[in-house]
């Protein structure tokens, strides 16, 4: 079994539901850590990600997530808990991690220890890219990111070349920048 992952899920092509997907590239192209930690894109595959839930004892979920507060607050939020904020509710990418927890718990398969850190969205529009509210708050949410894992134990190190924000969202939009320059 695996020690550690990060899975940003959301949709790129809904603005501010992106963000963790934003996060998690910003993360892999500009920290290393160690002990190592896998970073993953879930996207919007929900209960399709059961097998990855298997493979790991902890997980940090990236997401968006809609609570009534103001946008760009942020919430580290342990899994067990995600059902009392009233997120299992609608189409929220967490009712897939809850399918997930009780499709493991019905197999009898151990359950990872995992957390949420979500950010409350401004806008979920089609959009590639970020409201402004958000692009302010994107260098906190990956702050408390690192936080956290640093208080799981594992050291984090910021590459010396650092990809910008902008960037990656470009690269979102135009993903043949990435590869042909």
């Amino acid at each position: 079994m695996k020690n550690m992952a990060i899975l940003g899920v959301g949709n790129v092509l809904e603005k501010d539901d992106g963000v963790a997907i934003y996060a998690t590239s910003y993360l892999e192209r500009n920290y290393t850590f160690s002990p190592s930690v896998d970073i993953l894109n879930g996207g919007v595959e929900g209960v399709n990600l059961l097998n990855l839930f298997m493979e790991y004892r902890y997980i940090l979920l990236l997401d968006a997530i809609e609570i009534d507060d103001e946008a760009g607050s942020v919430y580290h939020i342990p899994s067990d808990e995600l059902t009392g904020y009233g997120l299992n509710s609608g189409g929220a990418h967490e009712m897939g991690v809850i399918q997930c927890f009780d499709i493991l718990e019905l197999m009898g398969k151990e359950i990872p220890k995992s957390s949420v850190l979500g950010i409350v969205p401004k806008e979920i529009d089609v959009f590639i890219g970020l409201s402004e509210v958000i692009a302010e708050k994107f260098n906190e949410y990956v702050q408390t990111t690192l936080k956290i894992l640093n208080d799981l134990g594992v050291d984090v190190a910021r590459r010396k070349e650092v990809v910008s924000l902008e960037t990656i969202i470009e690269e979102f939009r135009n993903p043949r920048s990435r590869f042909f320059g």
